[in-house]
């Protein structure tokens, strides 16, 4: 691991010890910053997905559609509705892959942490090293995104400036329970069963309509799903429609890091050190 980080720019090796878990768990962030250098396309790629769906939806569509109501009630302009949940699900989907499939590929067949366990890092080292790089990724993308929103005019409140703190805190949910899963895969084909979730908690949790919409039965079972949480905590912010409603959403979100990680560490040291 020294020779890894005697690899970085001094710029890079000075920033990790900020991440979660400390210089140790940095230096698996370093080891993943390397592994990319061959790969950024793939992690430049996935920043511009959310961008298309909000001009060609929030934008395009938007025009069709005219104002909706806003969590507190007001019309707001369809792109400004739209946005804030793009912008949510950009963060869940940066830290997802990472957390699901890279945690995956390492843990089954490169066999990485095993390699890791025989320097001074342990399990809880390998746990927060993986988050953070989660967070990283979906932290890139969730902030590429909303310069995009404040250019097109779709932050409306000064709240706004906590949208990027929410989602991290958004990345951080996705990314603990999507390691904790991974875990418990057997094979490439359990996967689906991400796309299966993922997929329709994107398509259901007001994203693109509010929540009154649906019957009471839908809403309370949407109210249930994390990325709801997430979508109307962004939304809250980036309109101003700020109210205890927020304090629920972190609490929410935090419950679920607080559980994911520890699912995490429990699954990973029963499989690297039995």
């Amino acid at each position: 691991m020294s020779g890894v980080a005697s690899d970085l720019p001094l710029a890079l090796r000075l920033a990790p010890p900020i991440v979660l878990g400390g210089r140790r768990a940095a230096r698996l962030v370093e080891r993943n910053i390397l592994s990319y250098r061959r790969m950024w396309p793939l992690l430049v790629a996935g920043m511009f997905e959310p961008i298309f769906y909000l001009f060609s939806l929030g934008v395009g569509l938007g025009q069709l559609v005219g104002a909706v109501a806003g969590p507190d009630g007001r019309p707001l302009r369809y792109a400004a509705f739209v946005a804030p949940a793009f912008l949510a699900s950009s963060a869940m989907n940066g830290a997802i892959i990472d957390a699901t499939f890279g945690l995956f590929y390492k843990l089954k067949y490169a066999k990485t942490y095993e390699a890791v366990l025989s320097t001074p890092l342990g399990v809880t080292d390998v746990a927060f090293g993986e988050m953070s790089w989660s967070l990283i990724r979906g932290g890139l993308y969730s902030a590429v995104f909303i310069c995009v929103m404040a250019a097109a005019g779709l932050v409306e409140s000064w709240w706004g400036l906590l949208a990027w703190p929410a989602c991290l805190l958004i990345a951080a949910a996705f990314a603990s329970i999507g390691m904790a899963a991974t875990t418990y895969m057997r094979g490439w084909q359990d996967f689906d069963l991400i796309q299966l979730v993922v997929l329709p908690l994107f398509l259901f949790s007001a994203t693109f309509f509010p929540l009154t919409t649906y019957p009471r039965p839908v809403q309370l079972l949407v109210w249930c799903t994390p990325l709801f949480h997430g979508v109307d905590l962004v939304r809250r912010l980036t309109t101003g429609a700020v109210g205890w409603e927020v304090a629920v959403h972190v609490a929410y979100l935090g419950v679920m890091v607080a559980i994911g990680m520890r699912i995490v560490q429990a699954r990973l040291a029963t499989l690297l050190l039995r």
